[in-house]
This record gives structure tokens, C-alpha cells and sequence, in this order.
């Protein structure tokens, strides 16, 4: 598959994940009297990449992710050299929604920024309150956990298509631990997309954002390939040999 139709796909894909998580904490998490509340909002993003691997990781391998990239690229799964590519298409996407979100949600009067917007923070900017060290322990750990499952459930020894599956809700249960904490971000784009709208704060903590998904993300891809894998030269996303890492398996 050509990269520019791969990086389409992870347009598409980050996209749908920042609109339908991010959207769903913004205009539906605390509506009067039918709220989604935390878990609605968690389901919400793990539906989003469930659905969008499905319908798309067979173009592009379904990261919709920097994290999940670099992990995947320390896991043996991706080619090193695809990674600016897609971690642009994958900010690019997430600012895209985040745009098309602003223009929705600024449509009812009252609205503001002040909310945050699904911003991700740490101390006084955290939803309850949790200190920058908390926060960082706890992106580095739930995306290290993140690329564990997806390193799993794309291996060659599962049985095909439910890969997805595992995936999202996976992604549910680090949101349901985490959005008290960090308002969870455990992807670098996500985090990106909204912080470039509210500003101020939002962008001086955004660093913490790219960092420690990073780095859990490569941690995630290094671990699963010393200790689990029995493949010393997985196959690569986008190669002809494309049978172990492709999502949807």
C-alpha cells in the first residue's frame, strides 16, 4: 500500500478517535440529566479505535497514535523510517477534529474554554488533582500496558480478527483508571488537538503528553518483543510480508 494512502488512513483514523472521545467528553460526559459520565466517555474512545481498525488498519496498520507507532517501531512491527510520515498524518488528523469539535460545541451559548475542552493535565490542571509525578508514572505505565495489548493480540499465534477487539477495549480500561488522573491521554495526538485550542495551560503541559506516552510506548514494543515473542524478524507493516502486526487480525 503506497504510504500516502497509509497516512490517509491514520488521518482518518486519529480523526475519528479525537472526535468521537474528545467529542464525547466535551458535549455528552456531563449533559443535564443523561450525562455518559466517565465510563460513557471511556467507551467512547475505545469504540473509536475498535471501529476504526477495523475499517481502516488493513490500509494503514491502525496506530492512529505516535505512541503506538514508536512502539511498535521498537517492537520490530514498523518501519523506522515511516515514522514522520504517519506521527504528522496522526496530528494533522487530531487537530482536524479538534477544530471541527470547536466549531460544534462553540455553537451553544455559555460555551467556554475554561472547561478545558478534554485537555489532558497534570496538578492543578489534572481532574482531581494528582501531582506531576503521578501523572507521569501513570501515562508511561497504562501505554506501556496499551502496547502490550496490541503487540498480543496482533501476533501471528492469536486466531484472526479480534485483534480490534482486545484493542478498544483495552483502551476503555485505561481510560476508566485514568481520566481522574490525567483526563487520559496515553497519545500524543489526542492531546495535541485540543491543547492547540485552549491554549495557555493546556500547551505548557503538553509536553508531559508526548513524553511519557513515548516513552511508554517504546518501553510497551521493547518488552513484548524480548519476552514473548518467539519471531527474531517480525514481519513490517506495509511490507508484502505484512502477517503478524497488521490490526485487524
Amino acid at each position: 500500500m503506497p504510504l500516502s494512502k497509509r497516512c490517509l488512513a491514520e488521518f482518518f483514523g486519529t480523526f475519528w478517535l479525537v472526535f468521537g472521545g474528545c467529542g464525547s467528553a466535551v458535549l455528552a460526559a456531563a449533559f443535564p440529566t443523561l450525562g455518559i459520565g466517565f465510563v460513557g466517555v471511556s467507551l467512547a474512545f475505545g469504540l473509536t479505535v475498535l471501529t476504526m481498525a477495523y475499517t481502516l488498519g488493513h490500509v494503514s496498520g491502525g496506530h492512529f497514535n505516535p505512541a503506538v507507532t514508536l512502539g511498535l517501531i521498537t517492537g520490530k512491527r514498523f518501519a523506522a523510517r515511516d515514522f514522520i510520515p504517519y506521527v504528522a498524518a496522526q496530528v494533522a488528523g487530531a487537530v482536524a477534529a479538534g477544530g471541527v469539535l470547536y466549531v460544534i460545541a462553540s455553537g451553544k451559548d455559555g460555551f467556554s474554554l475554561s472547561g478545558g475542552f478534554a485537555s489532558n493535565g497534570y496538578g492543578l490542571h489534572s481532574p482531581n488533582g494528582y501531582s506531576l509525578v503521578a501523572c507521569l508514572v501513570a501515562e508511561v505505565v497504562l501505554t506501556m500496558f496499551f502496547l502490550l495489548v496490541i503487540m498480543g493480540s496482533t501476533d501471528k499465534r492469536v486466531p484472526n480478527g479480534f485483534a480490534p477487539i482486545a484493542i478498544g477495549l483495552g483502551l476503555t480500561l485505561i481510560h476508566l483508571i485514568s481520566i481522574p488522573v490525567t483526563n487520559t491521554s496515553v497519545n500524543p495526538a489526542r492531546s495535541t488537538g485540543p491543547a492547540l485550542f485552549v491554549g495557555g495551560w493546556a500547551i505548557k503541559q503538553l509536553w508531559l503528553f508526548w513524553l511519557a506516552p513515548l516513552v511508554g510506548g517504546a518501553l510497551g514494543g521493547v518488552v513484548y518483543e524480548f519476552l514473548f515473542s518467539q519471531y527474531k524478524e517480525s514481519p513490517v507493516f506495509g511490507s508484502e510480508e505484512q502477517d503478524v502486526a497488521n490490526v485487524p487480525r
